[in-house]
């Protein structure tokens, strides 16, 4: 909890109550329901939620913005994001339904009204986004694939209407074809040893319709 006080250090009384809550709130259902590594749910505050956190360090997100978090896993990034910024409109999916049940119950449990969970495909979502996010769930080229024609017509941020992503490693090959990707590395942002292979990765998508 001292790293996301030291990184945003300008946080509300009541999203520094919902970020204190995260860690009671995922011990409990990842005791139920496994969607944490037991070997990370102890360091949930710097491999999950500043990890997450990271791409508030690429681009701010408006009130009004539409975001989806793809392969969201047990809430991440979308969670931690959805505390930061309270007006924006979050919404996760996973095909995994137990994994989206945790999800529904730490939305609950934190009283947010700016995110919804849903098990879903992403090739099957019809609305259109400001920006897709993800953390690893698959390779650059079968992402792009499941998120086509998900983006929303006029750029509202900073960076173009797109894809933000969150990677580790050498992503040379993996982007190769990918000539607009723009690389983050999170050890801009973030001093923790953690970091030092991670990086955001921002890709514009031109709006195709749907």
């Amino acid at each position: 909890m001292n790293d996301i006080l030291k990184y945003f250090p300008d946080l509300t009384p009541e999203q520094i109550a919902q970020f204190e809550k995260l860690e009671a709130l995922y011990k409990d259902w990842n005791s139920k329901i496994n969607v944490i590594s037991r070997k990370d749910i102890d360091e949930l505050y710097t491999k999950h939620v500043l990890h997450s956190l990271g791409i508030a360090k690429v681009q701010k997100f408006n009130p009004g913005a539409k975001i989806m978090d793809v392969g969201t896993g047990g809430g991440f990034p979308a969670v931690p994001l959805a505390i930061l910024f309270p007006e924006t409109n979050f919404y996760a999916i996973d095909i995994i339904a137990k994994k989206i049940k945790v999800v529904n119950e730490v939305i609950a449990g934190l009283g947010l009204t700016n995110i919804k969970a849903e098990q879903k495909r992403a090739e099957t979502v019809e609305e259109q986004f400001d920006f897709i996010i993800s953390r690893a769930v698959t390779n650059m080229p079968d992402f792009v694939k499941w998120i086509r024609h998900r983006t929303k017509k006029d750029n509202n941020h900073e960076l173009l209407n797109g894809i933000l992503y969150l990677k580790g490693g050498d992503l040379t090959e993996e982007l190769k074809d990918y000539p607009r990707a723009t690389l983050y590395d999170l050890t801009d942002y973030f001093d923790n040893e953690f970091f030092e292979t991670k990086k955001v990765v921002h890709m514009p998508l031109k709006y195709k319709g749907v």
